[in-house]
Parts: structure tokens; sequence; C-alpha cells
């Protein structure tokens, strides 16, 4: 099992009290691993502009550091910052991590006359080349994000010692939404990209429990050919895909995610006022659908966060907290170390036919059933 944490509030605030949130929960892992997503930046010594892509990862070598500014330079791009981390590698398990990088770049003046769609699919495939050149090169350069207002830290090692080895208490970097995931990469080997969260195109998704259903839920994935649909170091991985592929290219709202990775019974289905668009939808997208256990926490490029789970519900996960600040989290501990000054009356646990919304406005979440209708366009 793993243990996952999520924190969204409208002030930007250090990702190190997720990481406190995770020691809360310690137990429920075994410090194989940190994955950390942070979204709506603020920097200390920087002014942000929220439309600047950062490129994030990790250089394993000098020359590794050296190929990748030759590889920006000749893409087009401009450095604009370069986020120094203070780092005590001693804290560190592995020993071949040379620069932990957040760096801000200018877009080639090529990019304008793109449309946003391109410009997205321009982003991806360029995180892709880097990582590919990384692979070619014996695993020197690690990539995990290139996207507007993101940045993804990964670490073999116990989230705390992880965050004070690259000292992350020091509030140089804040965010308004933080995911944390102490990993226990059951049925793999130790591999940062195995590492959760994970993200395609501004979509981040993390996973407790374990997708039996993996090896046809990768294979229908890859024979889509879409360049993203790629990795897989992890059975969960899959889990950002699908947000993606029903949001991004079904162009679904974010409520038929449910349907599509755990749908209703035909029964159910029968009963319900849109049963005969959702059995298509099912029909469709069979091979999308889910076997537990398994609780997903994500969040969406508008800062949307959400946490679903599947029927057999033995992966449970909480949500709580008050206008402005709110948590998920696989324990109500985690809850507890995010948010300490909540409602606990107004905690809740979803069951298997919930979506829970953390909108972007903060001022609640929201609890949508898969038995009340979509928000489908009227053609629908």
């Amino acid at each position: 099992m793993c243990r996952l944490a999520l924190k969204t509030a409208s002030t930007p605030f250090s990702p190190y009290t997720v990481l406190e949130a995770m020691e809360a929960m310690q137990e429920g892992y075994d410090g194989s691993g940190l994955g950390l997503l942070l979204r709506g930046l603020e920097f200390t010594d920087y002014r942000y502009d929220a439309k600047d892509p950062i490129l994030s990862g990790i250089t394993h070598t000098r020359e590794a550091l050296h190929r990748l500014d030759g590889f920006m330079r000749d893409a087009g791009f401009t450095l604009k910052y370069d986020h120094e981390f203070v780092t005590d590698l001693s804290r560190i398990e592995a020993k071949d991590r040379y620069k932990y990088f957040l760096r801000v770049y200018r877009q080639p003046e090529a990019w304008r006359e793109k449309s946003e769609a391109e410009i997205e699919d321009a982003r991806m495939l360029l995180r892709l080349a880097l990582r590919r050149d990384g692979e070619e090169h014996g695993g020197d350069l690690t990539v995990f994000s290139f996207w507007p207002d993101v940045a993804m830290i990964k670490e073999v090692g116990w989230p705390l010692a992880v965050g004070d080895a690259l000292r992350l208490s020091d509030d140089r970097i804040k965010a308004r939404v933080v995911m944390a995931q102490g990993r226990q990469n059951t049925n793999y080997g130790i591999n940062l990209y195995a590492c959760h969260p994970f993200f395609i195109q501004g979509i981040g998704t993390m996973t407790n429990g374990e997708n039996t259903a993996f090896v046809p839920i990768k294979e229908y994935l890859a024979g889509m050919h879409y360049p993203g649909y790629i990795g897989y170091q992890s059975d969960s991985e899959v889990f950002a895909h699908i947000l993606h592929y029903v949001t991004k290219r079904l162009r679904l709202p974010l409520e038929a995610y449910k349907h599509v990775i755990t749908p209703l019974k035909t029964d159910e289905l029968e009963r319900h006022p849109q049963g005969a668009f959702l059995l298509g939808l099912r029909n469709a997208c069979r091979r999308l659908i889910i076997d537990g256990p398994n609780c997903v926490i994500g969040t969406l490029p508008d800062e949307t966060c959400l946490m679903v789970m599947d029927h057999k519900k033995l992966r449970p996960g909480t949500v709580g907290g008050k206008p402005g600040e709110w948590a998920m989290a696989s324990e109500m501990c985690g809850v507890d170390a995010m948010i300490p000054d909540r409602d606990r009356s107004l905690d809740f646990q979803p069951m298997r036919e919930h979506t829970v919304v953390i909108p972007p406005d903060r001022k609640e979440y929201i609890v949508w059933s898969q038995f009340d209708p979509l928000p489908l366009p009227q053609a629908a």
C-alpha cells in the first residue's frame, strides 16, 4: 500500500506541511519513495509568470546538465529562472544525483503562431524527447514535467528525509496545490518514473492500491498510439492517462471519469436518466474499466482537485477542511495534520458511486454521485 496526501488552499503554502502529513501516516508505506506535485507556484526570489513553462527533473551527471542546456537552447527556449535547491545530498539514498532542477523558460517566438492545443502537444513531445535522451544515455537525465505553473519532485527515501535533504521547509517554494505520495512499488522495481504522482498535459493523479486490470488497460491505451501514453513502470500510471483521455480527448466532463473506470451495472443504467448514453460509453470504454482496490486523487489545470475509488472500497480516503483550505488523504490523521482547525463533522469519506470535487474557488467540496445526471451538452 501507499499513502496519499493533497492540500489545496487559496493562499500558497509550503509543501513541507504536506510532508509532515505523510509522516503522520508513515505506518502505511515503506519509505521507498516520495513524489510531489506542486501547482499554483510562488517563489521568494523570483516573480513567476504562470504562463511560462517549468521543466522539472534531475540530472545525474554534469554532462547531462550541459546536454540539457544545449537541447533547450536548440529548441528555441530561453532560461528565465533556475531554482537553486539548498541540498544535503548525504540525506539522499541514491548517490548519483548531480542537480535537482526547476527551470522556468520563455517559449520560442515561433510558438506564438501555434494554437493552445498545438502548444500543449509540443510541450508534451519535448518532455518525452528529453526523457528518451536520458534513457539513451544510461538514465543520466530524468524529466518529470514540462508545463506552466507545475513543478514535480521525485526521489527514493522517506518523504520527510527527502524534504529535509532539499530543504523544502525554507518557504522558498510555495504552492496552492500540493500532492504527495509515499510509494511502495509492490509490483515492480524502484524507478523514479514509477513514483506517483503521474502527470500528462496538466493532469496529475496518484493512487493508493493495486490495479489488477493493469495489463489490458495498458495495452488498450498503448494501442491508441497517442505519444503521451507511454511508460507504465507503475500499474497506477494508467489512471492519469484515462483521466486525460476522458477530459482532453473525449472532451467529456470530469464526472464522466467515474463512469469510465467504474461504470454502473446494467440494471442501474436502465434506471438512469442518461442510461442509453452511459451504456454506450461503457461499451466503448470497456477496456478502461479498473479492478481495484484503488483510491485515486487527482488535480486538473484549473486547480480543481478530485477523489474517487472503486467498487471494492478497500482503500479509503477522507476529505476535510474549511472554506479556502481543503485536504484529501488516505487516513484521517493525514487530514488532521494538514488542517487541524477544521470542523471534523464535515469530513467526508466517499463511497463507490462518488466523485468528490474541490473547485478552484475552494469555497466547499462537492459530492457528485454516478446516479446523478452528467452535465452533458444538450446534443448528448
